[in-house]
């Protein structure tokens, strides 16, 4: 057939056809989906479709309502998403109400900082008009984070969320702590705690970040007054400290019982120091006043064992300003001194330290409360205090230098040994001020870890422990570290002295002791109810109280609650309130940042233990922190912080759910440009593999087309069908072990390498060339609608719009694919012998597809149809003839030789028209063969 004379079959060839674009344009497209879903209702109906099923209950924890979110809260918020999609996938009835935290000091701060600016004095203002401003400032943030997790695609009840501010929360916060004290499971006591003198409140762990600073560390000698070992009398113990300011409140000396100290004579001084120290505390040492050149023989001397100190006094360097300081200071024995560093001698401040704090109550030291809110000495204090012009906050590094007033004082007393700027370590920190914290003693509200709460279960302690290990923690490390945690943890700490919070709403006696009367504690439940925290006020005091009470017995407690005892409640208010019917007590699962564990998991585990007597949890999942792409952490003063908005407006919302399930979220992970375009990548194959099901199932009829009789298809139909039910096998399981980033694998692997690369490039040539009412060309379509109907739905929980997009652009009537449910496979599809048969079979392709190539980069083919191929007989597995394994390969033709090579060369058949295969059937170049001929006819 000439050139000239060659027809044109293009027309008659069934290509797929479909609108649905390869350019998705989804930062375009999504909005307008999401709009579509609020006028629809669809988390509405989603909730009566799965009315009366069973439960499964995701609470979720408040992000706090302060500034925009960022990657971390795309992350989270999409992996609660996935739980919750997923499980409604699978029949269950999943309803989620998003929560906010809307109380405590990162919004006070706020407020007071936009105080500062103005140049007014917060404490200035009505209490009551200022927590108007924070209720209005948590409110404009609850609205912004609102949208932007909308934007997301995460489906939930939007419209009426939970928040910790509301006037029902904030009463049911108030009755939870009215069951804690009421069971006597509260104390007020003073015990050292993390302070902040900026914001001038006690900080909780979880409120602690630490950073590695540089100190100013000394050496002081405090002068021994009396010991049963004479030698000791006018000889000095030397103690090492890092907190110089600490020096003006010491009440006493720590010695380890089973150290051995040294006692020598150097420069006219006897010294005391532990014997494995004295070198390294010699080397320590500058320019010290004992200098002298014995060199180490002068430092030779006594040795005194620990427990030979006991009963020896020594008298603070100040002793000279009387009152406080002239007061004797024991030494005792401390089971927490060490020979790691230092001089074996620590130096107790009980208004500063825990172990202090413990020591120095055995024998009746009290703390002084020397240091004020502020982190400054009390005015009427003797050293430092009142007008000393050199008064500054305790945290301030001029003050601690070695150039300050309190090393300055010491040196001017003698006792100062040495002072060097130069110590190294990390040190606690306010996360929101970033300013230091210290640990300072002062009168606080605390529930008791160690005391029996009159259950079975023992102490909050054991409660808690307990519940640990009956809760299952995903990954299973969660359940060591939030169990090291309680164990080690100090009594709850549940006072704060700031405005913006729930109140601590008890009435006090004069001896200490609060009220327990539950018609009082109703009264002020109900008045919260009514009007918020600012019910709590003196004004209502006497109508709260009631007349079986006087007023005038009674001070009312001004503090606010720890904001995580008010998170820890959350459970209480959202799921056992009735608010939200669709939810229930206990959650089935708790999903946060693996930082939580010392935050709202613990917190919601000893509140819920406290006074339930069990976790309101079952599951607890955590994820590890979001990372730049070079693996440093996000800042913004580095600049490598990704905006979330940002990446939708470039790219779109189901981009970054396709990352945040495709990381290994169980460890730190990054995300970067090249990250997401690497992601970008996979969703266009995503993409791909649904634009051509859409168009490979134009027309597509069950009624007219479908098979329903499995065993009637062709065995790579059927080996498809058994690679779908492993597929949904493994996602149901990656469901169920939320291992997410294994369900995103498994479902692309599906569509690229089995679908794409294999059963679509295969059957392409059935499809476009096949007599339509052909029963072979039926079943592979018959295999595409199933495979749609499950993919669309796999895909769902992951691409959330896209899949709305796909479904919608097939069948533009039916309700949204958000309210489907997955279909079950029959178990008949499963053929194990088949599937080890293909991949075989798949192997050998592989070995044709490589001998092919080198022919194709020189030319000698254009494409594998121009092949013929001879492959090892012993590689072919049973039941395929020739002819089928020409059809797999795509190839002109395919013979078995005995050797172990395959062989390629370019055949002599000429091409049909129509199908571009090349047959002996095909009488000359560009005419048809006989199956185009037949299906033409």
């Amino acid at each position: 057939m000439s050139e000239t004379a060659k027809k044109d079959y293009r027309d008659t060839v069934f290509l797929p056809k479909t609108d649905f674009p390869m350019k998705a344009g989804l930062p375009q497209k999504e909005p307008a989906i999401l709009a579509r879903w609020q006028e629809e209702r669809l988390y509405d109906r989603l909730r009566e479709e799965r009315a009366g099923a069973e439960k499964f209950i995701l609470h979720d924890g408040p992000p706090y309502a302060n500034g925009d979110m960022h990657i971390g809260h795309a992350l989270n918020h999409i992996l609660k998403d996935m739980v919750v999609r997923t499980q409604s996938a699978l029949g269950k009835d999943a309803p989620y109400v998003p929560g906010w935290d809307c109380h405590g000091l990162p919004i006070e701060w706020k407020v007071e900082e936009q105080y500062r600016k103005k140049k007014l004095n917060k404490d200035e203002v009505p209490a009551a008009e200022f927590r108007a401003e924070c209720r209005a400032y948590a409110q404009h943030w609850v609205d912004v984070q609102r949208e932007q997790l909308k934007r997301l695609g995460t489906m939930g009840d939007w419209d009426h969320p939970y928040l910790t501010m509301d006037y029902a929360s904030e009463a049911t916060i108030v009755a939870e702590l009215m069951k804690v004290a009421e069971a006597g499971n509260l104390y007020r006591g003073a015990k050292p705690v993390m302070w902040s003198p900026v914001e001038k409140t006690a900080l909780a762990e979880a409120e602690v970040e630490y950073e590695d600073i540089t100190s100013t560390q000394i050496d002081v000698a405090f002068e021994i007054v009396e010991s049963p070992i004479e030698e000791l009398v006018g000889a000095h113990a030397v103690i090492w400290t890092t907190t110089p300011w600490t020096i003006p409140v010491n009440q006493a000396l720590a010695y380890g019982e089973g150290v051995e100290y040294r006692l020598f004579r150097i420069g006219g001084w006897k010294l005391l120091v532990a014997d494995a120290l004295v070198e390294s505390w010699f080397s320590r040492l500058s320019n010290p006043p004992i200098y002298d050149d014995h060199g180490p023989e002068g430092r030779q001397g006594q040795i005194i064992k620990g427990s030979q100190l006991a009963g020896t006094v020594v008298r603070h360097p100040m002793h000279h300003l009387g009152g406080f300081y002239a007061k004797p200071r024991p030494m005792l024995p401390g089971d927490f001194v060490t020979t790691d560093s230092g001089t074996g001698l620590v130096h107790m401040a009980p208004d500063h330290g825990e172990d202090d704090f413990a020591l120095c109550r055995t024998v009746g030291i009290e703390p002084v409360f020397a240091v004020m809110d502020d982190g400054r000495y009390r005015d009427d204090w003797p050293w430092l205090g009142g007008a000393d012009e050199r008064r500054r906050a305790v945290i301030n590094p001029n003050f601690n230098a070695p150039d300050g007033p309190i090393c300055s004082d010491l040196r001017e007393a003698g006792a100062l040994l040495s002072a060097s700027q130069d110590y190294q370590h990390s040190y606690p920190h306010s996360w929101r001020s970033k300013a230091k914290v210290i640990y300072r003693c002062t009168p606080q509200w605390f529930v008791p870890m160690d005391r029996d709460l009159g259950r079975d279960s023992g102490t909050l302690r054991e409660t808690a422990l307990a519940e640990i290990e009956r809760v299952r923690f995903v990954p299973e490390r969660g359940r060591r570290r939030i169990g090291s945690m309680v164990e080690g943890r100090p009594d709850w700490v549940l006072s704060r002295q700031r405005a913006w919070g729930v109140p601590i709403t008890l009435f006090v006696r004069p001896d200490g002791s609060y009220l327990q009367d539950a018609e009082v504690n109703a009264r002020v439940v109900a008045a919260v109810r009514e009007e918020g925290v600012d019910a709590w006020r003196a004004e209502r005091k006497a109508e709260f109280l009631g007349e079986a009470h006087d007023p005038d017995e009674f001070e009312m407690v001004t503090d606010i609650l720890d904001v995580w005892f008010d998170s820890g409640c959350t459970h209480v208010f959202t799921l056992e309130s009735g608010r939200w019917p669709a939810l229930r007590w206990p959650a089935d699962l708790y999903l946060e940042g693996s930082d939580q564990h010392r935050g709202w998991f613990q917190s919601s585990l000893l509140e819920s233990c406290l006074t339930r007597g069990r976790a309101p949890y079952d599951q607890v999942l955590t994820h590890g922190f979001t990372m730049a792409a070079d693996g440093r952490k996000m800042s913004k003063s580095l600049g490598n912080t990704v905006d979330p908005g940002k990446v939708m407006e470039q790219f779109g919302a189901d981009i970054i759910r396709l990352w945040a399930l495709s990381v290994d979220y169980t460890e730190d992970h990054r995300i970067g440009d090249e990250i997401l375009k690497g992601v970008a990548d996979q969703y266009r194959r995503l993409r791909n593999t649904f634009r051509y099901l859409l168009g490979a199932l134009d027309g597509f009829e069950w009624e007219r087309e479908g098979v329903e009789d499995h065993a009637a298809m062709p065995e790579l139909e059927r080996y498809v069908l058994h690679l779908l039910g492993e597929l949904d096998t493994r996602l149901r399981a990656a469901i169920a072990s939320y291992d997410f980033d294994d369900y995103v694998r498994a479902l692309v692997d599906f569509c690229n390498e089995d679908l794409s690369a294999f059963f679509f490039d295969v059957r392409k040539d059935r499809l476009y060339c096949d007599d339509p009412a052909d029963p072979a060309r039926r079943a592979y379509r018959t295999v595409l609608d199933t495979l749609f109907q499950s993919l669309v739905r796999y895909a769902a929980p992951v691409l959330v719009f896209t899949a709305e997009e796909v479904w919608q652009t097939r069948f533009p009537d039916e309700s949204s694919i958000h309210l489907h449910q997955w279909r079950a496979l029959p178990d008949g599809w499963r053929d194990p012998a088949l599937a080890e048969r293909f991949a075989g079979l798949r192997d050998l392709r592989e070995r044709v597809t490589e001998a092919i190539e080198p022919l194709r980069r020189d030319k000698t083919i254009r494409s594998s149809l121009e092949a013929e191929v001879s492959v090892p007989a012993a590689a072919v597995p049973e039941g395929f003839s020739d002819a089928d394994l020409a059809e797999l390969f795509i190839t002109a033709s395919v013979t078995r030789g005995d050797d172990d090579a395959v062989t390629v060369s370019r055949t002599d058949e000429d091409k049909c028209g129509r199908c571009w295969r090349l047959l002996p059937s095909v009488p000359e170049d560009g005419a048809l063969c006989d199956r185009c001929e037949a299906v033409l006819a």
